[in-house]
């Protein structure tokens, strides 16, 4: 058995700490009042950018022990495959997580768009399919189309792509796809097809990765609903004859003991905006269902950071820090390493990482967690590139 193990690359910007707003690296982050430009000491510039501090956090997860990085993709940011090509001339082994929505590409352009980034880079792509959670943020797309109807355009492209990327020629004729003779020329058609991680918690959802994924990626849960989760998966995924790995993305605040890691949260809480506070109990207009689940999961009052501790060592306010999933794990490196060996006993075959900043705590991360993680007898077992 092999554990991967990713990095999230903050193609948004981010704070220096949880603690702490300021000052802010990158340049993309809503509250672009809060930057502080790098540059020389009479205040010129001196030619480094957020695209050369990307380029340090995937070097410094490529060395700390990551096997590669997700590069999120959100109206703010630019464009994962844009920047997966750039970081791709920056490192040596480092695998890049492409998050993309079906709907906004032509199945047959991603099949030779991925298929030239995996020729140009040795195969070191992968999909993080994601089908997008409706409401406003997906309006900004142009997409109106319902729930369900996404996750059946998600199907019909994952068919395509995987059609035309046999060389042709290949026809199919669906709701929202139709091709004739499709293929991709020699030698595209021959690169290795990208491993599939799919997001989604639906009834669609879970159906439509059964058919493509061959892993299916979750936020962290309360340990009982991902059991659930994971079951369902695995059943529909066993009907099809296929076989499914599972992901679980989750952020983390792991230091030296755990008095520390909690420090850190309650600095973090503290300085919360109260306006920021009543946004995170209120809705976000959108019908995805894993969104839903992580509401359900949090208390209807909050008076302090203690109130969102759900389990030990799992605290379910991050995404007051920033957005994105809610539950994370906050501990010791021994206490973050036990609860990600918790999460491999349930079925986790991979996971998605962060912190903030994801510079030093790639470092921290990847020197103090990883080593531990699956148990101090067997290191090995991690497929995690160092």
């Amino acid at each position: 058995m092999t554990i991967d193990i990713f990095w999230r690359i903050p193609t948004h910007g981010e704070p220096s700490s949880h603690r702490a707003r300021t000052p802010f690296r990158g340049d993309w982050f809503p509250g672009n009042d809060n930057l502080r430009k790098a540059g020389l000491g009479g205040g010129g510039a001196d030619g480094f950018n957020y695209l050369d501090y990307i380029a340090e956090i995937a070097h410094a997860a490529e060395i700390s022990g990551f096997q590669g990085g997700l590069i999120p993709s959100f109206p703010m940011t630019d464009e994962p495959w844009v920047i997966s090509s750039l970081l791709a001339r920056e490192t040596s082994t480092f695998r890049f997580m492409i998050p993309f929505q079906p709907g906004f590409l032509n199945p047959v352009v991603a099949a030779r768009m991925t298929a030239s980034l995996q020729r140009a880079t040795g195969g070191r792509a992968l999909y993080n399919v994601i089908t997008g959670g409706g409401g406003p943020s997906q309006l900004w797309w142009g997409d109106s189309a319902g729930h369900d109807d996404r996750y059946t355009r998600t199907t019909e492209f994952l068919d395509v792509v995987r059609g035309v990327w046999r060389g042709g020629p290949f026809s199919y004729q669906g709701k929202f796809y139709q091709v004739e003779n499709a293929g991709l020329a020699h030698p595209l058609s021959e690169e290795e097809f990208p491993e599939i991680y799919f997001s989604g918690s639906s009834d669609a959802a879970l159906a439509s990765a059964s058919k493509h994924a061959d892993y299916y990626l979750t936020w962290l849960e309360p340990l009982d609903q991902l059991r659930e989760k994971f079951r369902r998966v695995k059943e529909k995924t066993d009907l099809l004859g296929r076989k499914i790995k599972c992901a679980v993305r989750v952020d983390i605040i792991a230091r030296a003991t755990e008095e520390e890691a909690w420090e850190e949260v309650r600095k973090g809480f503290d300085n919360v905006a109260p306006e920021t506070l009543r946004a995170f109990l209120g809705q976000d207009g959108s019908d995805s269902v894993g969104a839903a689940r992580q509401r359900g999961n949090r208390p209807t009052t909050i008076n302090s950071y203690k109130d969102l501790i759900t389990e030990p060592n799992i605290w379910s306010g991050f995404n007051l820090f920033r957005g994105g999933q809610t539950q994370g794990i906050v501990g010791s490196y021994e206490q973050v390493a036990e609860r990600l060996d918790d999460l491999v006993q349930l079925g986790a075959d991979a996971f998605i990482l962060a912190s903030t900043p994801h510079l030093e705590e790639a470092y921290r991360v990847g020197e103090e967690v990883l080593p531990l993680v699956r148990g101090h007898s067997n290191p090995q077992l991690l497929r995690a590139v160092g």
